[in-house]
């Protein structure tokens, strides 16, 4: 089968449906394609229970459409499904589901995007044409785990955060989160509520800071310097939670919102972890040596018996595996190779989504500005 329009989309998650949505509000023919079977299958079918978004909701919203007045500041995960389910009802946006794009290149004398997708239910290979293609599948496409001697040889569970769900089949048990970023400090928390004897491991300085600073840092940036900026929330946080690395939380050299603009790491949003790890409910632990059967040794030479390994180590961009020709614009990590504002556009006609670093609101911005260049392509201005 072969189907041509003018844009080809290929993931269907927030970045996928918001552009879909902008450029069908410009009248502008596009398909999006997904592997999976529904639209934002990460939030859908892969985030923890207890999940919200860890900004403001003014943060959250996609192009075009507000949050309900009634909604709360921070949206829970089914509150924000509910949305983008009327998002997507409200802009007829219709992805071709269980679509795996296998590879996508440029044809030079067409000069058109050639779209290979394996279609999971039929089995067809199917071929999308487009005068542009729009990589939508973001930072999140895979969920990543480290390479650990042993790990193999472990007798317990082990999971991904993407496959956690809450932590109701963890009581009693000793339960290993891996990753200290805000997915494993809000599993560690959520682990040690339902009962499970819980470690995490810390690898690196984290800055820790409540929903309410960054939002607060988040308003300051529209008028100060980020160096300014980040001496009020570090403060803040500071008489907040005290010098942490008693408890094994070391902190940047470096500001949260610095960092955040060079390097795309996001501070912890505390939700409660902190508290616990204060009591003792929660234990911060090493990087990980090895593993043997269910003991797990660690580098300062602690060794322990675990029952279950949380991996809340990230996820990988996939977009090398299928992209054969990036035109320039992804490195050798299928991240943008440019820095923010200007990482979204490539040349001939290729785009990305979601690729900012910065979350639903830089979605937001990077599909309102690749309809807005399509448009004006296809126009000739």
């Amino acid at each position: 089968m072969k189907q041509e329009t003018v844009v080809v989309i290929v993931g269907a998650g927030p970045a996928g449906i918001a552009t879909s949505a902008c450029l069908n509000r410009q009248s502008i023919p596009n398909i999006v394609l997904e592997r999976e079977d529904c639209y934002a299958s990460l939030w859908q079918q892969k985030a923890y229970d207890r999940l919200k978004l860890h900004l403001a909701k003014n943060f959250c919203e996609l192009p075009h459409m507000s949050f309900p007045l009634d909604a709360p500041t921070f949206v829970p995960k089914n509150m924000f499904v509910e949305y983008l389910h009327n998002y997507v009802c409200h802009f007829n946006v219709d992805p071709l589901y269980q679509r795996s794009v296998e590879s996508a290149c440029y044809d030079n004398a067409a000069r058109k995007w050639v779209v290979i997708a394996n279609n999971k239910v039929s089995g067809l290979v199917e071929e999308y044409i487009g005068t542009f293609l729009v990589v939508a599948t973001g930072e999140n496409s895979q969920g990543f785990i480290p390479s650990i001697f042993g790990l193999d040889s472990f007798a317990g569970l082990v999971l991904h955060s993407s496959e956690y769900e809450n932590g109701k089949k963890f009581e009693d048990k000793n339960v290993l989160v891996v990753g200290a970023g805000n997915s494993g400090m809000e599993i560690a928390y959520d682990l040690c509520n339902y009962g499970a004897k819980t470690s995490i491991v810390v690898r690196s300085p984290v800055h820790v800071l409540t929903k309410e600073l960054v939002q607060l840092g988040m308003y300051m940036l529209k008028y100060f310097s980020c160096t300014s900026v980040d001496k009020v929330v570090l403060m803040l946080s500071n008489l907040l939670y005290g010098d942490l690395c008693d408890y094994g939380i070391q902190r940047p050299n470096k500001g949260p919102f610095f960092l955040k603009n060079e390097t795309r790491r996001s501070p912890v949003i505390d939700v409660g972890t902190i508290s616990k790890i204060k009591t003792g409910d929660i234990k911060v632990m090493k990087e990980i040596e090895n593993i043997k059967g269910d003991q797990i040794k660690f580098i300062n030479g602690v060794e322990r018996q675990f029952d279950a390994i949380v991996f809340a180590t990230g996820y990988r961009s996939t977009v090398r595996k299928w992209l054969q020709d990036d035109k320039g614009l992804f490195n050798e990590n299928g991240m943008p190779k440019n820095k923010r504002p200007n990482h979204w556009k490539g040349e001939e006609g290729l785009y990305c989504v979601g690729f900012a670093g910065a979350g639903l609101f830089g979605i937001s911005t990077d599909a309102k500005n690749v309809a807005n260049d399509i448009s004006q392509m296809i126009s000739g201005n």
